[in-house]
């Protein structure tokens, strides 16, 4: 059983949801990562998205896209990520994490070997942003040999047929994109969600996870009411944003917010 299965399993026993906060790697520096992460999960993560940085990450809004270029300023590479994922390990076993990016640095080094380097340094699972999975059957079959979930998105243009595709073809938990845009947009109508993710559970046993539009304690828990778990991203990455010149500053102030969010969310 993977570590993203696990994680779920015991969350519903307890009748919690999961909070997955989402930061990328190498961002504003790859010595403030690690630390970052082990403080996230002390605040009460269940699942760390970590991004990979990429040159011209389509999906994301500007707060991610400049996230990327400062962790490239840095030069951090996908292969920099699976080190921090493998030092993260050393101390943590149980916390499942999963990368988030996209195809050109996987292809760069090939699917089979960023697979077992995956496997190896303790990565669970893989959301590939622009590899659908019509387009992944290769690739994912590599990945899931070497037992790395394959996480899929969906939005509120996804047509129904599309979405049953995604259910069969997803593991680990899927991702829907709460509203039309990129990352950091606003407007999340929470019933609109509900609605969607009502609709999904008749097509999959598999968690659903909601992302986009989640900016504080309110919408978190408004969002985990009707969601097996939250993804919050850009309010995270800004803040980090806002001390790329007080690196010693970062760990404690974003996991905070991960905090009131989980205090939001369990009560």
């Amino acid at each position: 059983m993977s570590r993203i299965q696990t994680r779920f399993d015991a969350l519903r026993a307890s009748g919690r949801k999961a909070l997955i906060p989402y930061v990328t790697a190498g961002d504003p520096s790859p010595a403030v990562t690690l630390p970052l992460m082990h403080a996230l999960v002390a605040a009460g993560a269940d699942v760390l998205e970590l991004g990979v940085p990429f040159s011209d990450p389509m999906a994301d809004g500007p707060v991610i896209q400049l996230a990327c270029e400062r962790a490239l300023m840095h030069g951090t590479r996908l292969l920099d990520v699976l080190e921090i994922v493998a030092e993260f390990r050393k101390t943590d076993t149980e916390t499942p994490v999963v990368l988030m990016g996209y195809l050109n640095p996987i292809e760069a080094i090939g699917y089979a070997n960023f697979a077992e380097k995956a496997r190896a340094a303790g990565v669970d699972g893989v959301l590939t942003v622009d590899l659908p999975p019509e387009e992944g059957v290769e690739a994912n079959a590599i990945f899931r040999a070497q037992g790395l979930d394959t996480i899929y998105l969906m939005s509120p243009a996804t047509s129904d047929a599309r979405l049953r595709h995604i259910c069969q073809q997803g593991s680990g938990y899927l991702y829907y994109v709460s509203l039309k845009g990129v990352t950091g947009s606003a407007n999340l109508d929470v019933e609109a969600v509900a609605h969607k993710i009502t609709q999904m559970r008749e097509m999959t046993d598999l968690p659903l996870a909601v992302g986009f539009g989640i900016r504080d304690a309110a919408s978190a828990a408004a969002v985990s009411a009707v969601a097996d778990g939250v993804i919050v991203g850009s309010v995270l990455v800004n803040q980090i944003a806002e001390l790329v010149t007080a690196h010693e500053h970062i760990p404690a102030q974003v996991s905070a917010i991960i905090a009131e969010m989980r205090q939001a969310m369990d009560a």
